[in-house]
Protein backbone atom coordinates (compact mmCIF):
# COMPACT_ATOMS: atom_id res chain seq x y z
CA UNK A 1 0.00 0.00 0.00
CA UNK A 2 2.23 2.18 1.18
CA UNK A 3 5.27 2.86 -1.71
CA UNK A 4 5.96 -0.88 -2.56
CA UNK A 5 8.09 -3.82 -2.10
CA UNK A 6 11.13 -1.55 -3.84
CA UNK A 7 10.57 1.43 -0.60
CA UNK A 8 12.06 1.84 2.68
CA UNK A 9 9.47 2.94 5.94
CA UNK A 10 11.91 5.52 7.58
CA UNK A 11 9.32 7.18 9.82
CA UNK A 12 7.00 10.25 10.41
CA UNK A 13 6.81 13.41 8.79
CA UNK A 14 4.61 16.54 9.82
CA UNK A 15 3.55 18.30 7.61
CA UNK A 16 4.56 22.34 7.74
CA UNK A 17 0.96 23.16 8.22
CA UNK A 18 0.71 21.95 11.57
CA UNK A 19 -1.56 19.16 10.22
CA UNK A 20 -1.38 15.63 9.74
CA UNK A 21 1.62 13.19 10.09
CA UNK A 22 2.68 11.28 7.31
CA UNK A 23 4.63 8.36 6.32
CA UNK A 24 8.03 9.09 5.18
CA UNK A 25 9.50 5.84 2.30
CA UNK A 26 12.93 5.89 0.97
CA UNK A 27 13.44 3.55 -2.10
CA UNK A 28 16.10 1.16 -1.98
CA UNK A 29 18.49 -0.40 -4.02
CA UNK A 30 18.45 2.97 -6.55
CA UNK A 31 21.99 3.50 -6.30
CA UNK A 32 24.68 1.94 -8.32
CA UNK A 33 27.51 -0.65 -7.12
CA UNK A 34 30.44 0.65 -5.40
CA UNK A 35 33.19 -1.47 -6.47
CA UNK A 36 37.13 -1.92 -6.93
CA UNK A 37 38.34 0.29 -9.97
CA UNK A 38 41.23 1.13 -12.24
CA UNK A 39 42.23 4.38 -13.46
CA UNK A 40 44.52 3.47 -16.93
CA UNK A 41 46.15 6.30 -18.34
CA UNK A 42 47.42 6.56 -22.26
CA UNK A 43 51.09 6.16 -21.16
CA UNK A 44 50.92 2.89 -19.14
CA UNK A 45 50.07 4.09 -15.36
CA UNK A 46 47.75 2.65 -13.18
CA UNK A 47 45.96 3.71 -10.49
CA UNK A 48 44.13 1.60 -8.12
CA UNK A 49 40.77 3.17 -6.33
CA UNK A 50 37.15 2.93 -6.28
CA UNK A 51 34.36 3.97 -8.28
CA UNK A 52 30.89 3.00 -9.79
CA UNK A 53 32.66 1.85 -12.83
CA UNK A 54 35.26 -0.63 -12.79
CA UNK A 55 38.15 0.64 -15.57
CA UNK A 56 38.08 4.45 -16.31
CA UNK A 57 40.40 5.34 -19.15
CA UNK A 58 42.45 8.94 -19.04
CA UNK A 59 44.26 10.81 -21.42
CA UNK A 60 46.97 12.51 -18.76
CA UNK A 61 47.78 11.55 -15.15
CA UNK A 62 50.11 12.94 -12.72
CA UNK A 63 52.87 10.75 -13.99
CA UNK A 64 52.81 12.26 -17.75
CA UNK A 65 51.92 15.46 -16.88
CA UNK A 66 53.86 18.38 -17.87
CA UNK A 67 52.85 20.35 -14.89
CA UNK A 68 53.91 17.53 -12.52
CA UNK A 69 57.06 16.71 -14.58
CA UNK A 70 58.69 19.67 -15.56
CA UNK A 71 58.79 18.57 -19.20
CA UNK A 72 57.20 20.56 -22.14
CA UNK A 73 55.82 18.09 -24.53
CA UNK A 74 53.99 19.47 -28.18
CA UNK A 75 51.35 16.57 -29.41
CA UNK A 76 49.96 16.56 -32.64
CA UNK A 77 46.85 14.06 -32.15
CA UNK A 78 46.04 11.85 -34.52
CA UNK A 79 47.50 14.07 -37.16
CA UNK A 80 45.54 17.42 -36.59
CA UNK A 81 48.01 19.88 -38.55
CA UNK A 82 48.06 17.85 -41.38
CA UNK A 83 44.22 16.99 -41.60
CA UNK A 84 44.07 20.51 -41.43
CA UNK A 85 46.27 21.03 -43.94
CA UNK A 86 44.69 18.50 -46.50
CA UNK A 87 41.56 20.06 -46.06
CA UNK A 88 42.88 23.61 -47.10
CA UNK A 89 44.77 22.30 -50.25
CA UNK A 90 41.13 20.45 -51.24
CA UNK A 91 39.37 24.02 -50.73
CA UNK A 92 41.57 25.43 -52.59
CA UNK A 93 42.04 23.10 -55.50
CA UNK A 94 37.51 23.29 -55.21
CA UNK A 95 37.65 27.03 -55.68
CA UNK A 96 40.47 26.81 -58.37
CA UNK A 97 38.04 24.92 -60.36
CA UNK A 98 35.08 26.90 -59.44
CA UNK A 99 36.66 30.06 -61.08
CA UNK A 100 37.90 28.26 -64.31
CA UNK A 101 34.43 26.83 -64.59
CA UNK A 102 32.76 30.51 -64.34
CA UNK A 103 35.91 31.61 -66.72
CA UNK A 104 34.95 29.31 -69.16
CA UNK A 105 30.84 30.34 -69.36
CA UNK A 106 31.74 34.05 -69.69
Amino acid sequence: MFGGAKSRYIGLAKHSCGGSVTRVFMKTDIHPKYVDAEIRCACGNVIKTRSTKPVILIGICNKCHPFFTGQQKFVDTAGRVDKFQQRIAKTQAVQAALAATKKKKR
